[in-house]
């Protein structure tokens, strides 16, 4: 792991991180999951999202666009989702919850957003039954971390859950369709469920575009 850290509301995320290669993946964009009652806001997990750096590579057609006008446009997500490049999404738990709760939200957006596109279909449900089978008997204690990690070499999610005085377990998601869904959930643009993340990501973007 690399040795700057970045802090996303008190918990610390390095800028950089290797996972199965030797290719280093640059903390390209942070923030947090919320809801706000009462004009209290509970939040309840930070994020990283890592990436390749060649990932701009892939987005040249928004060269030169502002943050808030990357934000707003859900075309340069999509084509974020479709970037052949490694991507690494880390999530720390700030509000302790049951993981079948987390689990259930994951499973509703997914089933949601492909059943918009009459893609849920027999093989997307039993891939999304095995998903929620995976949350259900969890513990999201403070500061556990879930991680999604979706290598370039197949459309697969390699989901991890790690907390304290527990071993590592982790699952693998191999439908393409899911998979997909997995990673628009974070990365979805406008849908996305971190607004914050999405406007992290649409700064940092507008950064690299820029030159």
């Amino acid at each position: 792991m690399g040795s700057e850290m970045v802090m996303v509301d008190e918990v610390s995320f390095p800028t950089e991180i290797i996972i199965n290669t030797n290719k280093p993946l640059a903390l390209i964009g942070h923030g947090i999951t919320d809801i706000e009652i009462h004009f209290l806001q509970i939040k309840y997990n930070a994020i990283g999202i890592y990436l390749e750096k060649e990932v701009v590579n892939h987005l040249v057609n928004w060269k030169g666009k502002k943050e808030n006008e990357l934000s707003e446009d859900d075309t340069f997500f999509d084509a974020l989702v479709s970037a052949p490049v490694e991507k690494f999404f880390r999530v720390v738990v700030i509000k302790e919850i049951k993981g079948s709760q987390y689990g259930v939200q994951l499973e509703s957006a997914v089933r949601d957003r492909l059943a918009a596109i009459d893609k849920y279909e027999e093989k997307e449900e039993e891939a999304l039954e095995k998903l929620t089978e995976f949350f259900q008997t969890k513990y999201f204690h403070k500061a556990s971390v879930i991680t999604f990690h979706f290598p370039t070499s197949s459309p697969t999610a390699e989901i991890s859950f790690v907390t304290q005085g527990k071993e590592e377990v982790k699952m693998k998601v191999e439908n393409g369709n899911v998979v997909e869904m997995i990673q628009k959930w974070y990365l979805g643009g406008t849908r996305a469920v971190s607004p914050t993340t999405v406007k992290s990501l649409a700064h940092k973007f507008g950064e690299l575009l820029s030159n």
